[in-house]
Formats: C-alpha cells, sequence, structure tokens
C-alpha cells in the first residue's frame, strides 16, 4: 500500500509538473521564460530549453542578451546530442558573433559536430569532410589556441577514413573485375593519399589490373598494355623491393615479359 502512494504521489507531481510547463509555453512572459530556459538549462533538461529559447530568442536578438541566449540554445542542443541541430546552432552564432566571448569554442564545437556526425567508410563522406574544414579553419583562426594539438589528432583520425574509403572504393572495381575502372581508381587513390598504409596493397591490385586488363584485350592492344604492365612492376619493384606480393609480382612480370619477347599471351585472346 505504501508503495502504491509513492507511485500515485509521483504521477501526481508529474502531471502537475507538465501542466505548469506547457502553461509556461502558453505564457506571453518573454522574461519569464528566459528565466525557465536557464533554469532548465543548468538542470540539464535541454529539451524544455531549447522548446523555450525557440520561442523568446526573435524577441532577444537585438537585446544585450542575444549572445547569451544563443550559445545557450546551441549548448542545450550540443548537450542532446543532437548534431544536426547543434551544429547548425554553433555556426550560425558564429556568423551572428564572430568577435564574441564564446568564438573560440564555438568554432571547435562546430567542427566537432560534424565530427561526431562523421560516417564509418563505406557511407557517404560528407561531414568527414566538413569536419576536416572544420578544423582546419579553427587551427588557422586560433593558433595559440590549448584544442590545437586535439583538432590535429581529430583531423588526422578523419584523414584515414577518407583514405580507407578510397581504397574501398578502389578495390570494389577490382573485386569485380573491372579491371579499367580499377586501374583508374587505384592510381587516383594513390595519387590523392600518396602515405596510404593500403599503398603497398594498392599498387599491387593497380599492377595486376593492369596486367589482367592486358591479357583480356583484343590482340591489337595487348602489346602496349603489356608495357603498361612491365613499367609499372618496375615503379613497384623500385619502391617494395621485397614485398609481401613478391612470388605474384614475379609471376606477373615473368608472364608479362614473355608476351613482349614472344607476343603469345599466356591466356585465350579476346
Amino acid at each position: 500500500m505504501r508503495l502504491r502512494l509513492y507511485i500515485v504521489l509521483i504521477i501526481l507531481v508529474l502531471v502537475s509538473s507538465c501542466s505548469d510547463y506547457q502553461k509556461l509555453l502558453k505564457s506571453t512572459d518573454f522574461d519569464l521564460k528566459k528565466s525557465w530556459a536557464k533554469e532548465y538549462f543548468d538542470a540539464g533538461e535541454y529539451v524544455k530549453t531549447t522548446e523555450l529559447l525557440t520561442q523568446i530568442l526573435p524577441r532577444f536578438r537585438a537585446t544585450d542578451e542575444a549572445e547569451d541566449l544563443s550559445w545557450m540554445n546551441a549548448q542545450a542542443y550540443f548537450g542532446m546530442h543532437d548534431y544536426i541541430m547543434a551544429g547548425s546552432s554553433f555556426k550560425a552564432f558564429i556568423d551572428q558573433f564572430p568577435f564574441g566571448k564564446h568564438s573560440e569554442e564555438a568554432n571547435y564545437l562546430a567542427a566537432l559536430c560534424d565530427y561526431n556526425m562523421s560516417a564509418r567508410p563505406e557511407l557517404d563522406q560528407e561531414n568527414t569532410r566538413n569536419a576536416i574544414e572544420g578544423f582546419n579553419i579553427f587551427i588557422n583562426k586560433f593558433p595559440n589556441s590549448s584544442k590545437i594539438e586535439d583538432c590535429k589528432a581529430r583531423i588526422s583520425d578523419l584523414e584515414d577514413k577518407l583514405v580507407e574509403k578510397s581504397y574501398l572504393n578502389a578495390t570494389l572495381y577490382y573485386d569485380m573485375k573491372q579491371y579499367k575502372a580499377a586501374i583508374v581508381a587505384l592510381t587516383n587513390s594513390l595519387k590523392e593519399y600518396s602515405n596510404s598504409k593500403y599503398r603497398e596493397k594498392m599498387m599491387f591490385l593497380k599492377l595486376n589490373s593492369l596486367f589482367q586488363y592486358a591479357e583480356l584485350s583484343y590482340a591489337e592492344k595487348q602489346k602496349e598494355r603489356y608495357q603498361a604492365t612491365l613499367d609499372d612492376y618496375y615503379s613497384f619493384m623500385e619502391e617494395f623491393p621485397k614485398s609481401t606480393y613478391a612470388k605474384d609480382v614475379t609471376d606477373i612480370f615473368q608472364r608479362t615479359n614473355k608476351y613482349l619477347k614472344t607476343g603469345i599471351p599466356s591466356s585465350e585472346v579476346k
């Protein structure tokens, strides 16, 4: 019975609280809403904070309180982990108060919102690129900030994701045996990310794609494509003389060299 009484009392308190909040939302007393928005923010009730601020921000836009209220609004969205709204709010804050007291933190958190929305490498990387741009802007605008090393570390993490995305896209063509497309994609990826941790494997896949493309070419195109394979072989060996793919690379060289000497491919000519 005592437990039931406690439950009933809690329900009554909640109903009363909800009723009071609904009255507050309908109120035309903007100063009262502003005071309660601050109370809710301090209590970590960010949904109520943003609901009230959405109603009153236009009224205080041209006042001395506009900066602090806009800052509170952006922080509340961030506290809710609503990074779309938080990022938008921080960027709007930067535009409106570029030299305000919260400018440094706003620039950092705007980039951090994009960082938190960065998808895994298999998916679209728009937020990843936006975050890199945001952190680079921060570094240039606030070179003496204590957050510089943190930004650099996050940029490195994001760039690794772009490298992996590029690698996955390029190898997809290879796995599908679309060797012409694989050669283009692998070449572009190697050029754009020259220090990629996947460099050795990608160079091997490019070499093998060139070889397979030559093997499957019409007779009149084979000589130039085998020659391109041989050229790429020498580039590969110069960079990776002790490669883990040495056995396969040697086989490609021998079969390519045989064709260039005899004119006889090791597979059926198409």
